[in-house]
């Protein structure tokens, strides 16, 4: 590798790492912090749905901005260009775009759900385990079947996430928006990491889709969809939940302002950081990626530990290892026979 290129993966990562350990202290604040006590109540804020609708508004702008200044591309010319070329490819491409905006609009919000019921730590230790939802995608869907190792390393994982969450400490944060119903919590944590699958599983199709004149970046991707993602999100607030999202989330900012602050701040470093990530994937590739990204989470669980004062029992600590664990041995697998196939 040569100088330049050392020196392109190394900001390439403090950015990465940077923008998003200080994106996750903020997710966390946002949704499992009280904004003030009333008497011994805490009140916290319940809008994920709006939170996400603001990031995916940010995430668009920034992506069509890195479109354009990055590979002086219009990222919807890619609908132009196949319309005018192949209409069967130009509606395949609205049709999986469409898929994976759906799943990412409910999954997000039904994740930010689940904190009411299980701790951040758990969830952001759920959320690290992206081969198991991609597993389980492509084995019903597409009826993938997989080396011995990796059923290995799924098992290690779910064992390790279920060993985290029926643990407890023996002290309980009572600044902590989560009320103990593990189960529930637990169910809404899958059906978000399902549609997370879901959503990655297709989003590696899409790229895979033959008869395209038009080349579809990473850029054009995450514009895109971050616009489809917002507008299905204004759309699901105005039709079903106005006066219990929007405008609880109006006069939520009127009298707490600072919350307006932690979500603009939140969106803008992950739209932000989203950059990075594929910067890493188009000028580097997917194992430094996940390197980086499995590296990131461990430290923001160490952060979210010091600096929000969670008590880890001997059982958690023993799921984080068995997820980490897991994940580590799957990134040293892809890199140990990336390495065979070069020599």
């Amino acid at each position: 590798m040569k100088d330049n290129s050392v020196l392109t993966l190394i900001l390439c990562v403090l950015g990465l790492y940077v923008l998003f350990l200080s994106w996750s202290l903020l997710q966390e604040r946002i949704n499992t912090k009280p904004y003030e006590y009333i008497g011994d109540s805490p009140v916290f804020f319940k809008a994920p749905l709006l939170v996400n609708t603001v990031q995916a508004f940010f995430a668009c702008l920034v992506g069509l901005g890195y479109s354009i200044l990055a590979h002086k591309q219009n990222p919807f010319e890619i609908f132009e260009s196949n319309a005018s070329k192949n209409s069967t490819g130009s509606a395949t491409y609205v049709r999986f775009f469409i898929a994976i905006a759906i799943t990412s609009t409910i999954s997000s919000p039904l994740g930010y759900k689940a904190l009411k019921h299980v701790d951040y730590l758990a969830f952001l230790l759920a959320k690290s385990c992206k081969l198991l939802p991609v597993m389980l995608v492509h084995f019903v869907l597409y009826k993938t079947r997989f080396p011995p190792h990796k059923y290995m390393v799924a098992g290690m994982v779910t064992l390790g996430v279920i060993l985290f969450t029926t643990s407890h400490s023996s002290e309980r944060n009572k600044t902590s928006i989560n009320d103990g119903n593990i189960v529930l919590g637990m169910l809404q944590l899958a059906g978000s990491m399902l549609l997370d699958g879901l959503m990655n599983s297709t989003q590696d199709q899409i790229f895979k889709l033959p008869n395209t004149q038009h080349k579809l970046t990473g850029a054009s991707l995450m514009c895109i969809l971050n616009l489809l993602v917002c507008l299905l999100s204004v759309g699901f607030i105005l039709i079903f939940q106005f006066e219990n999202e929007a405008l609880y989330a109006w006069k939520f900012v009127q009298k707490y302002p600072q919350l307006l602050i932690d979500i603009l701040a939140f969106s803008i470093l992950g739209a932000a950081g989203q950059v990075f990530v594929f910067l890493i994937l188009e000028k580097f590739d997917s194992i430094i990626l996940v390197t980086a990204t499995v590296t990131r989470k461990m430290i923001s669980m160490i952060l979210s530990v010091l600096l929000f004062g969670h008590k880890l029992s001997t059982g958690q600590w023993l799921g984080v290892l068995f997820v980490f664990g897991g994940i580590g041995y799957e990134s040293y697998l892809k890199l140990s026979s990336k390495k065979k196939k070069q020599e």
